[in-house]
């Protein structure tokens, strides 16, 4: 969330940043299916916001979008004029040292890059890459009450023990905990 926040979004660049983050935050998306994604991947079926993203093995996971990053991308496209493009990438890569948008897709290395320069400009210390976004979002969406088995789900895992490597609520300990030490 932290970083989400700290994105600036006065420009189409910061907003295609915070789009791109919130996807991989709120759908546990993989990078490569991320940076594959097509406008038209993103759609509105009845009255909700959905993603198709294409996974490992050609499968194919469509998900309805949280309303935040239903904002996100929204505000994104707008601002991109991205509407009328609907097989062009969904996330471009800047154009050299223009700060504009290409016709290229955004590939994972420069993702991974994106990340490291928002988290450092956040303030963010620990070592974060584009995977941290899938466990964070699979622990968060466990900690506040999601079932294993629909985390399993919207990551595409074939396996429900793959999501569980995922589950980072274990990893905390409480300070109480710590106050047991007693000498």
């Amino acid at each position: 969330r932290e970083l989400l926040d700290s994105i600036e979004t006065n420009t189409v660049v910061g907003l295609r940043d915070r789009a791109f983050l919130g996807l991989l935050s709120y759908t546990f998306a993989r990078v490569s299916a991320a940076v594959g994604l097509k406008v038209d991947d993103f759609y509105i079926q009845g009255r909700k916001s959905w993603v198709r993203l294409r996974e490992k093995g050609g499968k194919v996971n469509e998900l309805p979008v949280h309303p935040n990053l239903d904002t996100y991308l929204m505000e994104y496209i707008e601002a991109a004029s991205l509407g009328t493009q609907p097989k062009s990438p969904l996330f471009p890569a800047v154009r050299g040292k223009t700060r504009r948008l290409g016709a290229t897709a955004l590939s994972r290395h420069d993702a991974y890059h994106m990340i490291r320069r928002r988290a450092v400009a956040a303030g963010i210390r620990s070592k974060i890459g584009c995977h941290s976004f899938r466990a964070t979002g699979i622990t968060t969406y466990l900690k506040n009450e999601g079932r294993l088995e629909i985390a399993q789900q919207m990551a595409g895992h074939a396996s429900i023990r793959t999501t569980s490597l995922y589950d980072r609520r274990s990893d905390e300990v409480a300070l109480d905990e710590i106050l047991r030490i007693r000498y």
